[in-house]
């Protein structure tokens, strides 16, 4: 049994404070749960019309889950009952924790008084809003929500967020998305977003999960999670949070979540196979789509129209996707066409015109011949008339006529409406019982059906490896940057491929150097993190003379000279990028390299360990990548050797992770097949260990048990530097 399961199948539940418990009590009655609600308050003999107890001691009892809506120093005491008294599981409604941290010192402190009050006692929050159960029509929210209970043996999916306005508004959607869980984690001080969702997983009243994030809670907790996941084959999306400054400042006052960049954050949800959603609406969509059909088999679409004008938009929103409408093969386009008359031109999207618009036999025979290309997915686009200044023609003849195709041809489909409000929520519930999904507007049905095949994709790949997390605690102390030949030396040494090169402080030297490298040489300035900026770096030089001059202007720059052998026949530039996260360690960054970076923009983000084939995965991904393909009648790059370098420097990052703040190729220089991949620039930042005094255990003192990182603050050290 997950440690969740009795907060989340709950037989009894208690309520405690004053208005906001009287409206969970009333609305847990008015949503039909068959348990056992105990109101407690002091005074009050009843609460909604339950009979009220004075305290914990009181109940019946041990309640299965409770809603604490008392003010933050008694629902410590209150928690504290609860959990000596075996409940299994309580939501701290309370708030002044460690969110109001920068407000009240004391916000810090309450927290974790709270968390020790708790024990093993499951604790969702504090500064939470709640849960609301449609499975079991426990509602332990104090408000007013716009979801139904499920009928007896009905699924539906689990969603988890961290905000209680969220909560509520998701709950009022009208697209037909069947919700068994909504549930607010708050602070997550003791259980976070990934326990939550892991008792939720094992519910088989859930489908599929939905994950608003601010903050993860736990690296390897999501591990777990998804692991789980794949197991019971109940796919995941999420919400993430934190692309502006403003966001990550707003997440920190709400909830006093680490967010970590967002550049990794997504890499994260990537590399654990969670589809992640930019939108709140393309998030409902995406698990309505999960909750109908799963993932999806891959990205290959059809879809159908009665319109010109709703094909070319429909067409158009797959561009930049992932998702795309390959061209019909001669015979089957030759069948499609057997079905529509002589003006109808066929392709895909169809546009079968509105020829056969009100006969059932003939749609049946066009969608039926449509969808046996063997595609991924199948749209049919149809909006509904309004019933208040419309006749209600009958459009359910399009659906039925899909229906037949799905089933005859044992394929998946959905019927997207142009606008959400022309699919009234009348009809999504006949439309998912006949196996569709009813998806509401075009550019939010391309982010669901993606999302979809995106997870059918990664379920299909090995699982990766555990993100490396040893050194997001490393111990913190000043910032050193050694100079470019430090860095390259260190680098070298461990066998990556750097040009020869030798640092110089004359232009005397760098001649004498330059001659024994071998020219062209490069010379640059010493001491200077950004060189073509302040034109720090001079390429390209061919004898003594032009490095002499060389090296005279660039002494007044830097503080030496580092003179190396040019590299040459380059085919493509990357930049190689690694810094510590505050969530996840080293992140690395590969991208269009040299003095075009910032300005093109083309970068992936990937989680360490990274595998080759993650490498080139990664490579194949970006924009510039044609240039490795031999673009225009150029050379072929050493793909192999990119891919080689990037692993090696990636090891080397993870090998003395503990110590490097941040490592930037910048460009590793790709030349033509079989000549290799070379690091031409290198900025490497370095963190010094503070040397501290060891603090003094206290008699007896007994070893904590570890914990995973969470989304609280650490906890300032008490140690102090020594002398």
């Amino acid at each position: 049994m997950h440690r969740l399961e009795r907060l989340l199948r709950p037989k009894s539940i208690a309520v405690f404070g004053g208005r906001q418990a009287a409206t969970v009590v009333a609305q847990s009655i008015k949503m039909g749960f068959a348990g056992e609600i105990w109101p407690v308050h002091p005074t009050k003999d009843e609460v909604a019309g339950r009979k009220a107890y004075r305290s914990v001691a009181d109940l019946p009892g041990a309640p299965d889950a409770a809603f604490v809506g008392v003010n933050r120093h008694l629902a410590i005491e209150v928690i504290k009952a609860l959990a000596e008294r075996g409940a299994g599981g309580a939501i701290c409604h309370a708030a002044g924790f460690l969110e109001s941290e920068a407000q009240d010192e004391d916000g810090e402190r309450l927290q974790a008084e709270l968390v020790a009050a708790a024990g093993e006692m499951p604790l969702i929050g504090p500064n939470c809003y709640g849960v609301v159960n449609y499975a079991s029509g426990a509602v332990l929210l104090p408000d007013q929500h716009g979801g139904v209970r499920l009928a007896e043996g009905a699924r539906g999916v689990g969603i988890i967020t961290q905000s209680g306005s969220m909560a509520v508004n998701i709950t009022m959607q009208k697209r037909g998305l069947s919700i068994a869980f909504m549930m607010t984690a708050g602070n997550q001080a003791q259980t976070g977003i990934s326990d939550i969702a892991l008792g939720m997983i094992e519910d088989d009243r859930v489908t599929a999960l939905g994950l608003h994030i601010e903050g993860f809670d736990s690296v390897s907790g999501f591990e777990r999670l998804v692991a789980r996941a794949r197991e019971l084959k109940k796919p995941i999306v999420a919400l993430k949070v934190g692309r502006s400054e403003q966001a990550r400042q707003a997440m920190m006052s709400h909830t006093a979540s680490l967010a970590g960049s967002d550049a990794a954050s997504g890499a994260f949800l990537k590399r654990l196979g969670i589809a992640r959603l930019d939108s709140i609406p393309s998030f409902i969509e995406a698990l309505k789509l999960l909750h109908v059909t799963g993932p999806l088999s891959g990205y290959r679409l059809s879809s159908m129209g009665g319109s010109g004008g709703e094909v070319s938009v429909m067409a158009d929103s797959a561009v930049g996707r992932l998702v795309y409408f390959p061209p019909l093969a001669d015979q089957h386009r030759a069948h499609v066409k057997s079905t529509l008359g002589p003006l109808v031109a066929v392709g895909n999207p169809l546009d079968f015109n509105t020829f056969t618009w009100y006969d059932e036999p003939a749609l049946t025979k066009t969608f039926t011949a449509m969808v046996s290309g063997g595609f991924d997915f199948n749209l049919l686009v149809l909006d509904f008339p309004r019933s208040d200044r419309c006749t209600n023609t009958d459009r359910l003849a399009l659906v039925r006529a899909l229906e037949v195709a799905l089933k005859t041809n044992k394929a998946q489909g959905a019927i997207v409406s142009s606008l959400p409000e022309n699919m009234p929520e009348e009809y999504t519930a006949e439309v998912i019982a006949r196996g569709i999904t009813p998806l509401f507007g075009f550019s939010e049905a391309m982010d669901a059906v993606q999302a979809a095949a995106f997870i059918g994709k990664a379920w299909r790949e090995p699982k990766a490896q555990p993100v490396d997390t040893a050194a997001v605690d490393a111990s913190s102390g000043s910032r050193v940057a050694p100079d470019e030949a430090e860095a390259k030396q260190m680098l070298a040494k461990v066998g990556l491929p750097v040009p020869k090169g030798k640092r110089v402080s004359s232009a005397v030297e760098a001649m004498s150097s330059s001659k024994a490298l071998g020219f062209p040489v490069a010379l640059k300035a010493l001491g200077v993190a950004h060189k073509t900026e302040v034109g720090a770096v001079r390429l390209d030089l061919n004898d003594a003379e032009s490095v002499s001059a060389a090296a005279h202007d660039l002494l007044k720059i830097g503080n030496g000279l580092y003179v190396e052998r040019m590299v040459r026949g380059a085919v493509a530039e990357l930049i190689v990028g690694f810094i510590r996260d505050s969530m996840f360690g080293p992140v690395m960054t590969l991208g269009s390299g040299g003095v075009l970076v910032e300005l093109l923009r083309d970068s992936v983000t990937l989680m360490l360990p990274a595998t080759r084939d993650d490498i080139e995965g990664a490579l194949r991904s970006l924009k510039a990548f044609p240039l490795f393909e031999g673009y225009r009648g150029r050379p072929k790059a050493d793909l192999a050797a990119a891919v080689e370098a990037i692993s090696g420097i990636a090891t080397f990052v993870q090998q003395n992770a503990g110590k490097i703040e941040e490592l930037d190729i910048n460009p590793l220089i790709v030349c033509a097949e079989g000549q290799g991949a070379w690091i031409a620039d290198a900025l490497l930042v370095l963190r010094e260990k503070k040397i501290e005094c060891p603090t003094p255990s206290p008699p007896n003192a007994t070893a904590r048990s570890s914990k995973s990182r969470s989304t609280r603050r650490p906890m300032p050290s008490v140690s102090k530097p020594c002398g």
